[in-house]
């Protein structure tokens, strides 16, 4: 039994998609007006391990995650610059890409943009229109919240002080500011706008969500996840105008991740105290690896304080694993398997699922495969590992990696030929003692995102953000 704790009802429930066997899962994504931190990539950690967990207890699941390139930052950022919203946002949403595949986040299977979808949206906010849920005023449309009765039921804010009729344009604002919130705003002078049913405007943010959920997953779905600040007033106000417009339940299950914080205070670009991944990987000499690893660690539902010691202690943990797993690769093992092994390896597996059944609860699924590590290594000092145990060994930790994605980057058969090729001269000119042509083509690698590290076991390579 799968079980999480949905946000909507505040408790623990069980797991039950709408459809046996497939789950339909949406994501906030990024807003790209400056580049990712390390807190935002908590929470697609955070996805990226329930999407893999699904799909390793045998769900289908189709992926939505969406990019927001027009809101209020991303515009006040062009105009800042003096450029136009797509040259602005272009490089946040590549950064965006890249980093995800340096950290080795599964790739949603839609990404839809907000800019791509904005007559639907003026379709939806023309509907809650007609339906009274919506009023117009300058040219704006805004949602009534006094029309849907069961505003507040995600966040649950209190509604008793409020103003009726009080409106708001901004896109993100304070749990006190319990107002009507603007679904879509007139043209503006300096702001894009597109011709649409309702004229020339622009979509407020909330709208966007709804409508690319419903186009890709259907107006009722199975999860929604994003970080807790997201909870009001975005998802919230995506439940009342989603909800008002078909007339049917929006979402299942509601799953929400905490925040990480830096000396105690949230990890956020208006504090001025963010970490980028480029921080870490060129000033830290970090593996993303590890970065991932002390990411997902601790309990999504838990505040997570970044430390450099913390960061220290994931290299270590992942070094611990990595080690385990290359002594059962190379050692020379007699013939056979042990029965005590078998049962290693199943108790691990079960101990697992076990612990990640349980609202995600990594804390039990990691000191599953640390036991079990720690009980191998005595094993593989009496010799009482054979052959067929170390392969059923690495079998099971490779497929508990499907989950934890830690144990190595995408495998070379995914890289480029070129950089596949490269990688392969590099080595030849090592091994025929031409050193400065070797260094050359390892700056080669690194200008197009690839660090090769030379060990005592070999050469490995890794995925850095390009320069």
């Amino acid at each position: 039994m799968i079980r999480f704790f949905n946000t909507l009802s505040g408790r623990i429930e069980s797991f039950k998609p709408l459809k046996p066997g497939e789950v339909k899962l949406y994501t906030c994504g990024p807003t790209v007006y400056d580049y990712p931190h390390i807190g935002n990539y908590r929470a697609y950690i955070f996805e990226d391990l329930l999407k893999r967990f699904l799909q390793f207890m045998g769900f289908k699941v189709t992926h939505v995650m969406n990019i927001t390139d027009v809101d209020d930052k991303t515009i006040k950022g062009a105009n800042e610059q003096g450029i136009s919203l797509q040259e602005y946002t272009k490089d946040f949403t590549e950064t965006f890409f890249n980093d995800i595949e340096i950290l080795n986040i599964d790739r949603a299977d839609f990404y839809p943009r907000a800019t791509e979808h904005v007559q639907e949206m003026a379709q939806m906010v023309k509907g809650l229109y007609e339906k009274g849920y919506a009023y117009e005023r300058d040219g704006s449309y805004y949602f009534s919240i006094d029309k849907f009765e069961n505003y507040g039921q995600l966040s649950k804010i209190d509604l008793s002080g409020r103003k009726v009729g009080v409106r708001i344009d901004s896109d993100e604002y304070e749990k006190e500011s319990v107002h009507d919130f603007a679904l879509w705003k007139a043209r503006k002078e300096g702001e894009p706008a597109w011709n649409t049913v309702l004229g020339q405007g622009r979509p407020g943010w909330h709208i966007e969500c709804s409508v690319m959920s419903a186009k890709y997953l259907g107006e009722t779905f199975d999860i929604h996840c994003g970080g807790v600040d997201n909870i009001f007033p975005h998802h919230e106000n995506e439940i009342a105008q989603s909800e008002a417009y078909t007339g049917k339940n929006f979402v299942n299950t509601w799953l929400h991740c905490q925040h990480l914080v830096r000396d105690g205070k949230k990890m956020s670009k208006s504090m001025g105290n963010t970490i980028t991944l480029r921080d870490l990987i060129d000033g830290r000499k970090a593996d993303p690896l590890a970065i991932r690893l002390l990411l997902l660690s601790t309990h999504y539902r838990k505040i997570l304080n970044f430390t450099y010691d913390a960061l220290d202690q994931a290299h270590a943990s992942l070094r611990r694993i990595k080690d385990f797993v290359y002594e059962l690769e190379n050692a020379k093992l007699p013939e056979g398997e042990i029965q005590s092994v078998n049962e290693l390896v199943d108790n691990m597996k079960q101990a697992f699922s076990k612990g990640l059944s349980d609202d995600l609860n990594m804390s039990v699924s990691l000191t599953a495969i640390f036991d079990a590590i720690k009980k191998g290594h005595v094993l593989l000092a009496q010799r009482k590992i054979h052959k067929n145990d170390a392969k059923n060994l690495l079998l099971a930790l490779r497929s508990l990696d499907e989950v934890l994605g830690i144990l190595s980057d995408r495998h070379e058969e995914d890289l480029p030929l070129e950089v596949v090729q490269k990688i392969q001269a590099r080595e030849k000119a090592r091994l025929e003692k031409e050193f400065a042509k070797a260094d050359k083509i390892r700056q080669e690698l690194i200008e197009l995102g690839i660090l090769l590290e030379d060990t005592k076991d070999g050469t490995r390579w890794k995925r850095i953000p390009r320069k």
